[in-house]
């Protein structure tokens, strides 16, 4: 599998450059949370400022000119790459206020230069349908007490006292905080990566050392997680875990090596975790494919990584007819490595690995 080279630079110990890094990664890490895509030009940027030769206020200078000058860019790259941005720029400071303004501030930071709804509660009720809950919704907060919520979970938040709780509780706890929070949703838009970026700045007011590549790497599986942690379906006996965001958690906080993969997050996954083992490889060795046919899906897992797929991206990744497009989403389907989702028009599929 191909490896991003701008990943990699990010991922080399240079002490010198650490916290730029992990900022950087993070920050783009995250946009996927949202099915967004940075674009080349955010990675040549984020380097320079790593390196030193500009500032952060050059950055979001650089970017604000370049799409000035190209308009025509997609406006989901235009907004992954200013929010990555300014994620960075927040990250890269130690200032932090655990508070209900502060929350509001981080999206209204965020989100001021590709929305107008930025800081603002959202007025209206909303649902957002869910391929780990095959298309079923999770219940976001109603949208009249959305500030009330939010200074109530918060004020709770602060009468806790983390020096009488062991590590399993403490995990326990900030998990259902943070899933809590998540739920809330006050937000139109945007509110999965306030969350995590309130999070983060959080347990680093906590005393934890949250510099590592998990958000990065695995910012779709938090956002799942966090979908979980608020779904109940009692007819399916189906109900609300923390389980996967504490797995997220112990890798995070306490460097253990939980197995954090989506497909264990999908309602009709019968199976469990695998605590403590490492992410199974896909097999592809063992399946009866051709050599060409084993290349094209590395390819397509590549580019797609956790986001929605279909005949159309297979196509155009690949460059195969529509015909053999149909036979290897069945080939994958077969061997359920993809799994289908309802509710983003009809022949979507994801990973299920």
């Amino acid at each position: 599998m191909k490896k991003d080279p701008f990943v990699e630079y990010l991922k080399e110990k240079d002490p010198s450059t650490k916290q730029k890094k992990y900022s950087w990664y993070t920050a783009i890490g995250l946009q996927k949370v949202d099915g967004l895509k940075t674009s080349d030009y955010l990675k040549e940027v984020a380097k320079r400022n790593i390196e030193g030769e500009i500032t952060l206020d050059d950055s979001k200078r650089l970017i604000d000119s370049y799409y000035k000058e190209a308009p025509d860019i997609k406006k989901d790259t235009e907004e992954a790459d200013k929010v990555s941005v300014k994620i960075a720029k927040i990250l890269s400071k130690k200032a932090f206020t655990f508070s209900v303004v502060e929350y509001v501030n981080i999206h209204k930071f965020l989100f001021e230069d590709v929305c107008s709804h930025a800081g603002k509660f959202r007025e209206h009720n909303i649902t957002k349908k869910e391929w780990i809950l095959d298309a079923d919704i999770v219940v976001y907060g109603n949208a009249t007490t959305l500030k009330e919520i939010l200074e109530y979970d918060i004020n709770q938040e602060k009468k806790v006292s983390y020096a009488r709780l062991t590590k399993e509780q403490i995990i326990k706890h900030i998990s259902t905080f943070v899933a809590n929070l998540w739920q809330i949703h006050p937000f139109s838009e945007g509110n999965t990566r306030t969350t995590a970026v309130f999070l983060i700045k959080y347990l680093r007011l906590l005393g934890f050392n949250v510099t590592n590549d998990l958000f990065a790497e695995n910012a779709w599986y938090f956002r799942n997680a966090l979908v979980r942690a608020n779904y109940n379906n009692a007819s399916k006996q189906v109900f609300q875990t923390t389980e996967y965001l504490e797995l997220f958690l112990k890798n995070l906080l306490y460097n253990e090596n939980n197995v954090l993969s989506n497909r264990y997050l999908h309602v009709n996954y019968k199976g469990k975790p695998d605590i403590g083992a490492k992410k199974p490889d896909i097999g592809l060795e063992k399946m009866p494919l051709t050599t060409k046919t084993k290349g094209n899906i590395i390819r397509l897992f590549n580019s797609v990584k956790t986001q929605r797929f279909g005949r159309k991206e297979v196509i155009k990744i690949l460059g195969l007819s529509p015909s053999r497009s149909s036979e290897l989403l069945k080939q994958l389907l077969d061997f359920n490595i993809i799994v289908p989702i309802q509710g983003y028009g009809k022949g979507k599929y994801v990973s299920n690995i």
